[in-house]
């Protein structure tokens, strides 16, 4: 991390048009959390422990800026905020009638501007849209359409003046909520082209505002991601590139630190700045604008990614929220269950694992299904052996996802599969080959973690008995043998299928690029959906259970065994060291 933050730290500047006389210089900061998921104490809730970063130790890094800026330093944060620790748990769904931490975070600590991401998209109407009115600053999302009005449903752009300097903020969504959560936690609403949307939204606020600098406050990734006929999950860099007018891009959503100068197709520089995720670093930009009465005859901005995970905390910060700390802590330290033996989500990349296994297990349970999917939605967690905590079931399983059971076929299970171990296993062509498909370049992305692709789409089956052979092409990697009860296994076969509302709503596209179902049919196949999240169903299981010893199945395993052994216990020393 050291090293990596070394290099991001050379700031990018540039600078344009001409001095002139009868001036005046502007001196602005601008200051952008992203992807803050819930990291607002420096205390880790689900771990029980001091954290790194925190919204409390940029509240340092502002304070101080504020003193020598006052009102001209904005503080803009890009969404993904109601989700991640317990404290946002608590606040949405055990203690809803407070008002949300989230919201009380970004009013003590005077944002200026909000963007709403997908995951706070993901905790349903009821719960962001009074998130919304609780925010006392606008909440963006100029892509977020009312189909009833055909409208905005949030403000598009908002416009911050500065000692006579316009600033325009167009904040955006990425569009590829559809993939991930079922309509009705976004009822009414639907998701435009975040291109198309800037092109329209900037040429309106410049004809219409006139401002003297315009940034665009995206949750979306760099680029890639989700690509379909309608729109792209990530297109930070193409806006940046294609549409003119943007000074400044502050994007997230894919969790990884960068900053760049992008020249813009019609030759203007564009400074792009990702801040990653857990209120450890914030975006920072420096602007100078020189002005000439109303005119903006220069401006200089110096951008760079800083690290504040180290700062001291604030303290005055702390004193404010302490009793919502309390609160929270006596709701994770609440004592379920207990485990004989220790689990890890790190063994469920090399094989049947107890820690993935646990939840595949409850999903046949709860749902009665034939088969399950599931991935591990924490690259590199465990559940300790002993004493079994809420806050334990925020390592055990992440996100609040509710459980679907779908109708597949066999041939479309096998494709899921199929697909789901290309992205994570590599053909090996000798014995002294990689297992696991590696990209040292991801080590610093949260969602990689060296891997490849994304870890939380690494599904595995339980229910049926199969082998992954590693010599094989993609395509041709998964055998299965028969159903887990010793019942035949048929390709043309209708199963029940449990899985996450994530994966059953089109998430990583292993139904959809893998099983082959098209995205619309992907509804009509979903024969049931819990009505609470996993996490309650998990937590039950362990209360009623009391002492518990998850086990791995074994139902699956990699071949050749000659090959994959020595390979699999290499490649774990590569991801995880000794």
């Amino acid at each position: 991390m050291k090293k990596i933050f070394t290099a991001f730290l050379i700031a990018v500047c540039f600078n344009t048009t001409t001095m002139a006389q009868k001036t005046r210089t502007v001196r602005l900061r601008i200051i952008q959390t992203s992807d803050v998921h819930g990291a607002f104490f420096p205390y880790d809730f689900i771990n029980r422990r001091p954290m790194k970063g925190s919204m409390a130790r940029v509240a340092t890094y502002v304070d101080s800026l504020r003193a020598e800026y006052g009102k001209n330093l904005l503080l803009l944060d890009n969404g993904d905020i109601l989700q991640g620790q317990p404290t946002c748990y608590y606040c949405n769904y055990v203690k809803p009638e407070m008002e949300n931490v989230a919201a009380k975070v970004v009013n003590y600590m005077q944002y200026d501007v909000e963007t709403i991401g997908n995951h706070d998209v993901e905790t349903g109407h009821a719960v962001y849209d009074k998130w919304i009115k609780e925010v006392k600053c606008p909440m963006l999302g100029a892509n977020v359409i009312d189909v009833q009005t055909g409208l905005p449903y949030l403000h598009p752009y908002t416009i911050l003046e500065r000692d006579g300097v316009k600033i325009a903020v167009v904040g955006m969504l990425t569009p590829a909520i559809p993939n991930w959560l079922h309509e009705y936690l976004w009822k009414g609403l639907r998701f435009d082209d975040m291109v198309a949307s800037a092109r329209y939204w900037v040429d309106y606020i410049q004809k219409n505002e006139r401002p003297h600098v315009i940034i665009g406050l995206f949750h979306s990734g760099r680029d890639g991601g989700i690509q379909t006929d309608e729109y792209m999950e990530n297109t930070s860099i193409q806006i940046a590139k294609e549409v003119p007018g943007f000074d400044l891009v502050l994007y997230g959503h894919d969790h990884t630190q960068r900053q760049e100068i992008i020249t813009a197709d019609n030759g203007s520089i564009v400074v792009c700045l990702d801040p990653s995720c857990d209120a450890r670093l914030v975006g920072d930009v420096q602007i100078e604008v020189t002005m000439r009465g109303n005119k903006a005859i220069e401006k200089q901005m110096c951008g760079e990614v800083v690290d504040i995970s180290n700062l001291p905390v604030n303290s005055d910060f702390m004193d404010y929220f302490q009793i919502d700390v309390d609160s929270v802590k006596a709701f994770v330290n609440r004592k379920i269950g207990t485990f004989k033996q220790t689990i890890y989500t790190r063994d469920s990349y090399f094989g049947s694992s107890a820690f993935c296994d646990f939840i595949h297990n409850l999903q046949l349970k709860v749902t009665g299904a034939d088969i399950s999917f599931n991935a591990p939605l924490t690259f590199n967690a465990s559940i300790q052996a002993g004493d079994v905590h809420v806050s334990d079931l925020f390592n055990l399983y992440k996100y609040e996802n509710q459980i679907y059971v779908m109708s597949l076929t066999g041939e479309e299970i096998r494709k899921h599969l199929e697909m789901s171990y290309s992205l994570w296993v590599n053909t090996m062509t000798s014995p002294d080959d990689h297992i696991m498909l590696l990209n040292g370049d991801a080590k610093s992305d949260k969602q990689r973690n060296g891997f490849k692709n994304l870890v939380f789409n690494f599904d595995s089956a339980a229910g049926i008995d199969y082998v992954v052979d590693v010599t094989k092409p993609h395509g041709e990697k998964v055998k299965i043998f028969g159903m887990s009860n010793g019942e035949p296994f048929y390709p043309e076969k209708r199963y029940r299928v449990a899985m996450n509302s994530y994966r059953g709503n089109g998430g990583g596209e292993l139904l959809t690029k893998g099983a082959g179902i098209p995205q619309k049919e992907l509804q009509t196949r979903i024969l049931y959906m819990s009505e609470k999240d996993q996490r309650y169903y998990l937590m039950k299981e362990i209360e009623e259970g009391g002492i518990l010893d998850p086990k791995p199945n074994n139902n699956w395993h990699f071949v050749p065994t000659e090959w994959a052994e020595p390979a699999l216990k290499r490649d774990r020393q590569i991801i995880f060291g000794k």
